[in-house]
């Protein structure tokens, strides 16, 4: 099993550094924190408070001992090995961008883990096979980062991963979706921007034309991925990824150096963004956050994939609280506040993903990252 290093918090100061020690098994030093296969049975040393705590329920979950405080340890759930189902206990196509992940922010010295994980830490899908894997962290500066994979071997492979600042902050939003089958690849690779940057040139400027070369090296590497609908096109940026690769192969070399680097330039900016002191500031990004999450929540195709592996309570509880959490929090707006024109005739909300019927088959952007689709 494995253990991401975390810290005992209480009273809102770290009080120490978790490592993990193996009883039995092999182990190596990894980021300060120990990683081990091959045993269940272990201790955790917590340095600073000496308070001790074991790992059960099959080494899957680890808990702060009696009188330490705490919360739960994110452990392997980043080892599918460990874990029942998913595709067979078969590695996943996208569990290297999970660690990746994990591990370049869980790493910072102010992240916890989000009490929203333990409920869907792992799911298992009605067919006994397909496995999903979630982890959920928080900080001073991310409301949310969360990764979810979906390994169902050969027939399914999935990763979705966000991160979301606090409304403090109007960074844009991390946006990694992929999906795998034998018969289709799809990769969204994106940091999402909370305003339009041609109506925001100096939102523009701040976060995405430094970006630029990054954005065209990689737009060449991974080429257009064909019609792409209005409607998604104002949540991207001009640096976004939208691809379809030819193999499963692709995703391992191409694919993994632009998921790398994208969350690189991410936390990049997250390190340096300050705190707005603006009291409107903050309410518009709060609401730009929660108008994102509502369009992602009611109209994101992953939905119909999660209804037929979950059912359909499950489903809306895991898509509300988990995937986008913050939907049911950050603001009191319907979807039709945001989106009347997804207004049916008897004011449900009309199915279809597409109203507008617009599709953009080339990409919108030029290397200057200007939309100017009438260009290209």
């Amino acid at each position: 099993m494995a253990l991401v290093s975390s810290q005992c918090v209480a009273a809102g100061r770290i009080l120490c550094r978790v490592h993990a020690e193996k009883e039995v098994g092999g182990r190596k030093e990894f980021a300060g924190s120990s990683w081990s296969r091959g045993g269940a049975l272990g201790a955790l040393r917590l340095e600073g408070c000496g308070r001790e705590a074991r790992w059960g329920d099959g080494g899957r979950r680890l808990q702060l001992g009696a009188g330490a405080k705490g919360r739960s340890i994110v452990s392997s759930a980043l080892e599918g090995k460990d874990l029942g189902g998913g595709g067979g206990g078969a590695e996943g196509l996208f569990d290297k961008f999970l660690d990746h992940a994990v591990s370049a922010v869980a790493q910072r010295e102010d992240v916890s883990p989000l009490p929203c994980q333990e409920e869907f830490r792992q799911m298992v899908a009605s067919d006994g096979q397909s496995l999903i894997k979630n982890v959920a962290f928080e900080s001073e500066k991310l409301r949310l980062f969360r990764c979810a994979t979906i390994n169902g071997g050969d027939n399914m492979q999935v990763l979705n991963v966000a991160i979301c600042a606090r409304p403090e902050y109007d960074l844009p939003i991390f946006c990694a979706d992929f999906f795998s089958t034998p018969r289709m690849n799809i990769v969204v690779l994106d940091l999402n921007p909370l305003y339009n940057t041609e109506q925001r040139p100096d939102y523009k400027e701040k976060y995405f034309s430094p970006l630029l070369s990054m954005g065209n090296k990689y737009a060449e590497l991974l080429p257009w991925g064909d019609k792409l609908t209005s409607e998604s096109i104002q949540f991207f940026s001009p640096i976004v990824l939208w691809t379809r690769p030819g193999s499963r192969e692709d995703f391992q070399e191409t694919v993994f150096s632009a998921f790398k680097d994208y969350l690189a330039a991410w936390l990049d900016m997250a390190e340096k963004a300050e705190p707005s002191e603006d009291a409107d500031e903050v309410a518009e990004n709060r609401e730009s956050h929660h108008r994102y999450l509502m369009w992602r929540a009611t109209k994101d195709p992953g939905r119909y994939i999660l209804m037929r592996l979950y059912g359909e309570e499950l489903c809306e509880r895991y898509i509300n609280e988990f995937l986008f959490n913050g939907v049911n929090t950050l603001g009191e707006k319907e979807f039709l506040d945001y989106f009347p024109e997804y207004r049916g005739a008897n004011g449900s909300i009309v199915k279809q993903r597409s109203v507008v019927g617009k599709a953009y088959e080339v990409r919108p952007w030029n290397k200057d990252g200007i939309f100017s689709p009438s260009l290209i």
